[in-house]
């Protein structure tokens, strides 16, 4: 759940230039149900799309972005944009996922900040933000929202679901709740529901955010925003996402811009620097209100609740082919935590691959260059085309 990192892929080409599109549902009367029982609306989802949609409606794949994520998942927005989406290194022509085959949608999620409505958006009753009148919103909540986009879009079953992190339960969850939409899903670094450790740090950096002065009980918008309560709070998730291999790699003990100790509190080491600048450049693109309530929708997941508290009956709901994929160093969401989730598909009789790629980044790996995952994610998606028309392996357990 981190801010993604962008790599071109130099042997592949982008999809060029991208529009960030959006849909409204759920007006007044017809609000959207929300998990909670509260009566939501109207809705706005920004999202974006790659490819071309086939005419049977069957090559459609929805990409689900992580905690701190937008709908721009890969190309730019104009042809001078130096910044590619955030996925650019998987998704293109020629690519882990392929534009010249699929076609992708990327939305951001409801209570994001990124074009989707959430708390920094408009209040139509009072022409003012929602600020904390904003419901309270979980990851069922989020898909109910994408289910409105797809069937808007005329799109009634996915080739596959893919996301990572926070995107990862959002397909877990699309797996469960729509088994019928789904033919296949690909999990990355996530879990089926967070470790007091993962709550533990997210109510730190919620925390953080509450206790700076100008948060203001959410209504802070028009006047001066807790800009150090959500660097800190991001300071803190960042170091969750990566690992201490990695942060022994890039920055050791080395000292920022000086040779000795400054003998007083400045950044006297670069990952204290490196630290700070990932908070000030976080300030400047999301809001804090959404990471209040976006932390909040992943410690409330539990897939388990879907089963009636077992993961296995939770899984026994799904009908989609499983390609499960952790990281070595990920200590945030583990690969035991994984292995848990296969064990619970296997029990259900589940068609589910799993891999363990070797990867020092920590939680962070899969947002970075791996041709190993593009490689896996290629030929799982190839495999289940031909099987869904007609020229593939029969069903049962396969591992990478």
């Amino acid at each position: 759940m981190s801010e993604y990192l962008s790599s071109l892929d130099g042997d592949a080409a982008s999809v060029g230039v991208v529009e960030k599109k959006f849909f409204t549902f759920a007006a007044p009367p017809h609000c959207l149900v929300l998990e909670s029982g509260a009566r939501f609306g109207p809705i706005t989802l920004a999202y974006e799309t790659c490819g071309t949609l086939a005419p049977q409606g069957d090559n459609a794949i929805l990409i689900l972005h992580a905690l701190t994520g937008d709908s721009h998942v890969a190309g730019t927005y104009s042809a001078t944009d130096p910044k590619p989406g955030w996925w650019e290194i998987m998704v293109g022509p020629g690519k882990g996922i392929d534009t010249d085959r699929y076609f992708v949608i990327c939305a951001n999620v409801l209570g994001g900040c990124m074009g989707s409505t959430g708390p920094s958006s408009l209040n139509p009753a009072t022409g003012e933000p929602y600020g904390l009148d904003f419901p309270v919103v979980t990851i069922g909540d989020m898909v109910e929202a994408q289910k409105a986009l797809l069937d808007h879009l005329g799109i009634s079953r996915l080739l596959a679901v893919i996301g990572g992190s926070m995107g990862g339960m959002q397909v877990l969850e699309w797996c469960v709740r729509f088994p019928e939409r789904v033919a296949a899903a690909v999990p990355l670094a996530t879990t089926p529901r967070h470790s007091a450790l993962a709550i533990a740090f997210n109510e730190v950096a919620r925390q953080s955010i509450m206790a700076d002065p100008n948060w203001n009980q959410g209504n802070y918008y028009g006047g001066k925003k807790p800009d150090l309560g959500l660097a800190v709070a991001r300071m803190i998730g960042h170091v969750t996402y990566l690992s201490d291999e990695a942060m022994r790699r890039k920055f050791g003990r080395q000292l920022q811009d000086r040779s000795t100790f400054s003998f007083n509190f400045d950044a006297d080491f670069q990952v204290e620097s490196y630290l700070r600048y990932q908070g000030t450049k976080f300030v400047e693109r999301f809001d804090a209100n959404s990471f209040l309530y976006l932390t909040k929708a992943a410690d409330y997941f539990d897939l388990a609740d879907r089963g009636g508290g077992s993961l296995a009956a939770a899984f026994a709901k799904a009908r989609a082919r499983f390609l499960v994929v952790s990281f070595t160093s990920d200590w945030l969401y583990p690969t035991a935590r994984s292995r848990k989730m296969v064990q619970a598909m296997k029990k259900s009789g589940l068609d589910v691959s799993f891999c363990e790629i070797e990867a020092e980044w920590g939680h962070d790996a899969f947002l970075l260059p791996s041709p190993r995952l593009s490689e896996l994610i290629r030929g799982f998606l190839d495999r289940v085309w031909r099987e869904e028309h007609g020229a593939g392996r029969g069903e049962g357990e396969h591992a990478f």
